[in-house]
């Protein structure tokens, strides 16, 4: 278990599933930790932007929302979505079933940070929330096997890099985030942002996550 560091605030999750079951099993698991604290919950993505809307108000927004894809009234795809374009400081990692895996590329456009799948061990889940906290991408290893097949990128993107630009992309399929990625390779986070940027431009992707997806694909680094 992971201990909150002293003087800092535990990470603030909201739980979005339409499962009570599931929401009263992922609240029990983060109760018992030190550096992550249930903020709150709701049944589907509509309930979830009214509950969002007036945490906003009292200044209480979340740091991660982990997010059910499949719900009734508005699904997550199109909550990730609304949730990014109003509180882009709030991460969100998609929960999905095995079967649902073909949406996740839909919410990876919508802005999620990442993903798990709903039967993940509990040290997966809490990672994952950390790993969203620090703004790094987190993939589900038996979905992103399965992603990688049917991503779909420009081939001639990699041979657009530069040998940096390379460095760059291999460094974010590892998850690092743009700090990592600077005190690595000695330059500045503005610059490593700069980085990421055009990587992403010259691949015509549209996140980091799908970033990492593709270098697996491409053999950059070893797939999980």
């Amino acid at each position: 278990m992971m201990s909150q560091v002293e003087g800092s605030r535990p990470i603030r999750v909201f739980l979005v599933d339409d499962h009570a079951v599931v929401r009263r099993g992922m609240r029990a698991f983060f109760d018992v930790l030190d550096d992550i604290e249930v903020l709150g919950e709701a049944a589907d993505g509509r309930a979830a932007l009214d509950e969002l809307a007036e945490l906003a108000v009292r200044h209480e927004l979340p740091d991660v929302v982990l997010m059910d894809l499949l719900m009734p009234r508005l699904d997550g795809v199109a909550a990730t979505a609304a949730i990014r374009q109003q509180y882009p400081d709030v991460e969100v990692v998609a929960l999905t079933s095995f079967s649902e895996a073909e949406r996740v590329h839909v919410a990876l456009e919508a802005g999620a940070a990442g993903y798990l799948l709903k039967d993940a061990e509990a040290e997966e889940v809490s990672a994952a929330v950390r790993a969203a906290n620090r703004g790094e991408v987190h993939l589900d290893p038996v979905v992103a096997r399965k992603l990688t097949r049917s991503l779909i990128a420009p081939r001639q993107g990699a041979t657009a890099l530069t040998p940096r630009e390379r460095e760059i992309l291999v460094l974010v399929a590892q998850g690092r985030s743009n700090r990592d990625i600077a005190g690595t390779l000695v330059i500045s986070e503005r610059t490593a942002r700069t980085h990421v940027s055009n990587v992403l431009s010259k691949l015509g992707l549209a996140s980091r996550t799908q970033a990492a997806l593709w270098a697996v694909r491409e053999g950059l680094v070893p797939g999980a």
